[in-house]
């Protein structure tokens, strides 16, 4: 039987040994901290780490060893920005008895996790204790919740926008054309200036429309090898005018997708234009298609450069409206080929190291038709 205690009778039990029916409750508390799916870190007002769960050291990315004894922002140290946070999270907690903070930490690797610090002051004595929660997923939707939030107010600003400027801009290219008798032979150089630069606002412009009106799409069953050998043929030319090779390699017997091939060829041309832009000393080019081996079923593309690289600050804001690396760039190019890439349900991102040149890798869906991922 089981003794029964009453409360009056009741003693402290923080530093007793609990036993109900032979079962040390004390190792049960460890066996769940241990396998707790949240990272679990006990620290003590110094914040120096007292203990850390497996879980932890999953998401922070160090093992147990190197975290016990050394204070929460110790691992982070040369990461300036990171120190500031995890100190500012600390002196919250302690001063207000919790804190919740969502920080982005850079691991060894080079890659950026998204974690959620929820810390509660003062658990028992000198102990504190702080959950952490990956949420990198979920910051990475959000993030593309926003920019597609984005692309559909440029969208409706756009319609009106590139409406106002075509009619103005076929009376100017009228009355140039009107004019090319009288002019082009004293004013050549201008009138050529002049005729670039309308026909640069007029790809702006469409580029415009392409983004503002729903485009009628008759999606087909195509190869996109047969689409990429298209387009490296349409700009071959202008790769060896920039001493640019083009290096290839398709996959073999990949299946047919459902897609608009004129649009991907868009999404194409656009990437290796780019990617010839970066290089004007000239290189190389490579282009890779694959199958994706897993139960989604996916079309891997891949086009990488030479070029100087684009900083990590950079990276991560491609495809956003007008922001561009480019001196002359409008940002609209990328941005569209982003939206056309997720019009088919496919991934577009890029990955980068400066001085060594960037990767742009699409996915598409093998089962789009059906409006699966």
């Amino acid at each position: 039987m089981e003794k029964q205690v009453n409360q009056k009778d009741a003693e402290p039990l923080d530093d007793c040994v609990i036993s109900v029916e032979g079962i040390d409750v004390n190792q049960i508390y460890k066996r769940v901290f241990d396998v707790s799916i949240d990272g679990l870190v006990l620290w003590d007002n110094q914040s120096r780490i007292m203990d850390v769960n497996h879980s932890a050291e999953t998401i922070l990315y160090l093992p147990r060893e190197k975290l016990i004894g050394k204070q929460l922002y110790e691992p982070y140290l040369g990461q300036e920005n990171q120190i500031q946070q995890l100190k500012k999270h600390i002196e919250n907690t302690i001063e207000n008895g919790r804190d919740l903070s969502v920080m982005a930490l850079e691991t060894k690797s080079g890659k950026n996790r998204h974690v959620e610090f929820h810390s509660q002051h003062d658990l028992s004595g000198n102990f504190n204790i702080t959950v952490l929660k990956d949420v990198t997923e979920m910051a990475v939707m959000q993030e593309q919740l926003s920019k597609s939030d984005t692309l559909s107010v440029i969208g409706e600003l756009a319609a009106g926008i590139a409406h106002e400027i075509r009619n103005p801009m076929t009376a100017l290219k009228g009355f140039i054309q009107l004019l090319e008798g009288s002019i082009k032979k004293e004013h050549a150089m201008y009138y050529e200036v002049i005729t670039t630069e309308l026909q640069r606002i007029d790809t702006i412009i469409n580029e415009f429309l392409l983004l503002a009106k729903p485009q009628a799409i008759k999606y087909q069953l195509k190869d996109v090898n047969q689409i990429m050998r298209e387009t490296i043929d349409l700009l071959n030319a202008h790769a060896v005018l920039h001493n640019i090779q083009f290096i290839t390699e398709y996959g073999e017997e990949l299946p047919p997708i459902y897609c608009e091939p004129n649009q991907l060829k868009k999404v194409f041309i656009n990437l290796i234009k780019n990617a010839i832009e970066v290089m004007p000393h000239g290189g190389k080019i490579a282009v890779m298609t694959s199958q994706v081996r897993d139960r989604q079923g996916r079309i891997h593309i891949s086009i990488q450069d030479e070029g100087k690289g684009i900083p990590k600050e950079q990276l991560k804001r491609l495809g956003e409206p007008f922001y561009t690396t480019k001196e002359r760039g409008t940002g609209l190019g990328l941005m569209v080929s982003y939206k056309i890439i997720e019009d088919h349900k496919g991934t577009i991102w890029a990955e980068s190291n400066e001085g060594k040149g960037t990767i742009f890798h699409i996915t598409l869906p093998l089962d789009f038709q059906t409006g699966t991922n």
